[in-house]
């Protein structure tokens, strides 16, 4: 019985393990979300999704900056496919309160961004210009290296095209590698 307990004891400490290290200064964060997937099954099946590739460098702890490239795909069965795109910088700031991060493993965060953007549905209105992004997230640390997260955030593009502005709210499902800034330069070299 004795031994039982100090197995899950053990087992319990190392899933609760502080998610901090990852998120220190000069310490870079590589990955992507995937968003908006959406498969239509009905007649005239349409096929939506984003990939949103980034990458950032801590400047400070759990402060990040960098850079993002967003790429969207819509298709639907008797229509052109439509292309959105979006490439910018980011920022991204991790709060440290054991209070808001109740899971250990877990750390909530704001990210923002903003770049040049674009909206081109096949059909109705289409907008290109400055894209602005802003919303909360969580990421849940698997390993101490690999962050699975969710992401909500606001995301406005206003400039050109028929409409001069669009507006919607995005939900990004990623996963986040966390590196060592000196791991990765002892690599390259």
């Amino acid at each position: 019985m004795k031994g039982k307990f100090f197995v899950c004891a053990v087992m319990g400490i190392f899933f609760i393990t502080k998610a901090q290290s990852q998120i220190s200064r000069e310490n870079i964060m590589i990955g992507g979300n995937i968003s908006n997937m959406n498969f239509v099954l009905d007649d005239g099946g349409a096929f939506n999704m984003t990939l949103s590739p980034k990458a950032a460098w801590f400047i400070r702890n759990n402060l990040a900056v960098g850079a993002y490239v967003d790429f969207n795909l819509m298709t639907a069965k008797g229509t052109d496919p439509a292309i959105n795109y979006g490439v910018g910088a980011l920022g991204r700031y991790y709060i440290n309160d054991p209070e808001i991060n109740v899971l250990r493993k877990t750390r909530f965060f704001g990210e923002a961004t903003v770049g040049i953007e674009g909206y081109n549905p096949s059909v109705g209105n289409n907008t290109n210009g400055l894209g602005i992004s802003a919303g909360p997230g969580i990421s849940y640390f698997i390993t101490p290296n690999i962050g699975l997260e969710g992401l909500v955030k606001y995301r406005g593009i206003v400039g050109f095209g028929s409409s001069p502005a669009s507006n919607n709210i995005v939900l990004g499902i990623g996963l986040q590698i966390y590196l060592s800034r000196s791991k990765v330069e002892n690599e390259l070299n």
